[in-house]
């Protein structure tokens, strides 16, 4: 494909994303100033869509109250000023996945290069857009962050997907060099870096998955006071479809939560708090009624949660170890060890980018910190995903190699093998030595083992004892005169 045709399908990928996350914000927003108020302010529309676009794309947005409404409500002035830096990530995911797609395209398409950079410079372009004409007196956002953490969100994504589409396809360039570069090395070595990219992957969804799991695990085992939280909300049809709508913004926040639960470190809500497997400390939280999911105490039966990433990592021993090459003398360790510690690295770095993804303000005072701590949850997950993956990575492989080093037995069906016997020559003799034919009959019947010769038969011609004397008859069977049509020729 021509390479500008690549760069305009990639700028339109690049608008479609900012796009489809701002009307994510807009359309709701727009419905809420139409129905949900009196006499709407148009003007703040954008500022406050804006704002909730940038808080998903981890930018930090201030929020300034009004001194007539810290008058009427009797709110401490020193609150007048709330900092929110804990994001939404289902807008930060929606990005990601949208860029990654987007380069992996342009990769296909043989312009990787070209697809990334022009996806890459129209989102910034969009992002500053936004920035620059998105500032209120009441909702704003520094500048620069507004612009450079949403351009890393789909540059860096879109970067992954033209590499792995890359490197799927061919780029005829550096992706091929370094592919040639490795299949040159020693077979149990050269699948060493494309199982340690499928073994992070793998252990990534299966993080999400379990994260998932003990969300919806808790929002059951606590539906009543969930139910009650909404309830004590007193919220009408709009403000019940608006706290719904941000509750689903901040749900991929929730798994990443669930998921330094399940490892052990646990969360914050904020300071000196702590919600863990082992022991929950919490104060006062907002009224939001997801929130009524966190458990007041805990019990000893949710430590057996820390064993759900060992599971992780035990499976995805267990496929990696599917994948290696088998080979004909002992298997060598070396290549086995590299995959599983650079798949717990790798899987720990993972851990602590859930933790700063997952962690910020969503209030004044001690809410100001929420969410895990990077150092712990990358420690736990590193060292709790080595230990499944070792288990199935480092020990003896199962399977075909069982068939190979295991011998055949003797179906039940089979026969005993007979005894080995010396071979008696003497004991296998069918006969004398054949003669010559008679002219006119073919061959003659002395030339039959004894056998097939009738019972009463003598055999008229004494056997001959050396070979010269069987040499002799023979030459004078065959000088004897015949008949021209049936003698010898």
């Amino acid at each position: 494909m021509h390479r500008l045709l690549v760069a305009l399908l990639a700028a339109l990928d690049a608008v479609l994303t900012a796009a489809g996350g701002i009307a994510v914000v807009l359309a709701p927003l727009t419905l809420l100033w139409v129905f949900g108020m009196g006499d709407p302010q148009w003007d703040a529309l954008w500022p406050t869509s804006a704002a909730i676009w940038h808080l998903g794309h981890f930018v930090p947005v201030t929020v300034t109250l009004p001194d007539t409404y810290l008058a009427a409500t009797g709110i401490d002035p020193s609150f007048g000023t709330i900092v929110l830096s804990l994001a939404p990530a289902g807008f930060a995911a929606f990005t990601a996945l949208f860029a990654a797609r987007s380069g992996s395209r342009a990769a296909e398409a043989g312009a990787a290069v070209t697809g990334w950079l022009s996806g890459s410079i129209v989102f910034a372009a969009l992002a500053a857009l936004v920035g620059l004409t998105a500032n209120a007196p009441l909702v704003s956002a520094e500048l620069w962050p507004s612009i450079v953490l949403p351009a890393l969100l789909f540059l860096v994504p879109s970067l992954v997907g033209a590499v792995v589409g890359a490197w799927r396809v061919g780029d005829d360039g550096p992706i091929d060099a370094l592919r040639a570069r490795i299949q040159r090395m020693p077979r149990a070595w050269s699948v060493v870096p494309e199982l340690v990219s499928r073994g992070v992957a793998l252990t990534t969804l299966g993080l999400v998955a379990v994260g998932a799991v003990v969300v919806v695990a808790g929002i059951v085992a606590r539906s009543t006071q969930v139910i009650g939280l909404y309830q004590a909300s007193n919220a009408d049809v709009i403000g019940a479809t608006v706290i719904a709508l941000g509750q689903l913004a901040y749900l991929p926040t929730l798994v990443l939560w669930a998921i330094a639960f399940a490892a052990g470190p646990g969360f914050a809500l904020g300071a000196d708090t702590a919600v863990t497997p082992a022991a929950t400390q919490v104060g006062a939280l907002p009224g939001i009624p997801v929130l009524g999911a966190i458990p007041d105490t805990t019990s000893s039966w949710l430590l057996l949660l820390v064993l759900l990433p060992v599971a992780v990592g035990a499976v995805t021993g267990w496929i990696l170890r599917s994948r290696m090459p088998l080979t004909d003398g002992p298997e060598p360790v070396g290549p086995r060890l590299i995959v599983a510690v650079s798949v717990a690295v790798l899987t720990g770095g993972v851990g602590a980018l859930i933790a700063i993804a997952s962690s910020g303000s969503i209030g004044p005072g001690r809410l100001a910190e929420t969410g895990p701590q990077p150092g712990p949850l990358a420690l736990a997950l590193g060292v709790e995903t080595l230990v499944g993956v070792a288990i199935l990575l480092l020990g003896p492989r199962g399977g075909a190699d069982d068939d190979l080093a295991v011998p055949h037995e003797t179906p039940a069906f089979s026969f005993p093998a007979r005894p080995h016997e010396p071979f008696d020559r003497d004991q296998h003799m069918t006969g004398p030595a054949p003669t010559a034919p008679i002219p006119g009959r073919g061959i003659a019947s002395e030339a039959w083992p004894s056998t097939y010769r009738e019972p009463d038969a003598v055999n008229p011609d004494p056997e001959p004892s050396t070979d010269d004397e069987v040499r002799a008859r023979i030459r004078a069977a065959w000088a004897e005169p015949g008949d021209a049509d049936s003698g010898p020729r």
